[in-house]
């Protein structure tokens, strides 16, 4: 089957790329298995996480459980088409914002999508810098999304140099860890249960369990919290029988 991402566009473009990511969360669906593999992966290298599916129904399940900050959504799908998958998810208060991706375009079908709550569209073949930009543009509009460095306490993390420090030293991470720090500090002071950031941090077809959650927890408070020779001055505070927060005033 052939992919409908314009081949020779189809490179990394880190040097602005990586100064968006923000920990965004994206979910694509379409039927197009190539082409969702080859999306997803660059923009995976882009720090993005990524989950897909290809049909609308499991779509639609996916999207009941929330957690998402963007959504790239084919209008020719089996089972529940893009379009009315749209249509159903705004009308139950769906505000995650959508990127249709289809080979229509005719203005009548891009004014409908528009109407249902489309955020942007664009037509196949496409290439994947065109798409990323759009990401970007459509991930900007929060003031949130923008800011490079999140700092609590002596601990800073820089998403666009994937760097933790702690008082001006290196503080190294697995890719998961730093993720989940990353949430942490962008929701600084907010108790999370277990499964919201499973949810949030965890695709929902890969390994995530309570007791991965709690190893990476237990990973970052060793790597950030062991200069100081306390474990119970860690900034991730354990909240019982609810969750877990970061505390920015610690």
């Amino acid at each position: 089957m052939q992919s409908g991402i314009t081949g020779m566009l189809f490179r990394p473009c880190r040097s602005i790329d990586a100064e968006i990511n923000s920990l965004a969360k994206i979910l694509i669906v379409d039927d197009d298995r190539v082409l969702c593999t080859l999306v997803s992966d660059w923009l995976i290298t882009q720090h993005y996480n990524v989950e897909s599916t290809h049909d609308g129904l499991s779509a639609l399940e996916l999207l009941k459980l929330g957690g998402f900050d963007l959504v790239v959504l084919d209008w020719d799908l089996p089972g529940k088409t893009g379009i009315e998958l749209l249509k159903d998810f705004r009308d139950w208060g769906g505000q995650t914002p959508v990127i249709m991706l289809t080979a229509k375009d005719e203005p009548a079908e891009k004014e409908r999508s528009f109407d249902y709550g489309v955020d942007d569209y664009v037509t196949k073949p496409f290439g994947v810098r065109e798409l990323a930009a759009r990401i970007r543009a459509v991930l900007r509009r929060p003031p949130e999304m923008i800011s490079e460095v999140l700092v609590a306490g002596a601990v800073q993390l820089n998403r666009s140099k994937h760097c933790v420090t702690k008082a001006g030293v290196v503080v190294k991470l697995q890719p998961k860890d730093f993720t989940l720090l990353e949430f942490f500090m962008r929701n600084p002071d907010q108790t999370f249960s277990t499964d919201v950031l499973l949810t949030r941090v965890w695709a929902s077809d890969s390994e995530a369990s309570v007791d991965a959650l709690r190893t990476a927890i237990k990973r970052i408070r060793q790597a950030i919290d062991t200069a100081d020779g306390d474990p119970s001055k860690s900034i991730i505070k354990t909240v019982p029988r609810v969750g877990y927060t970061l505390q920015s005033n610690e």
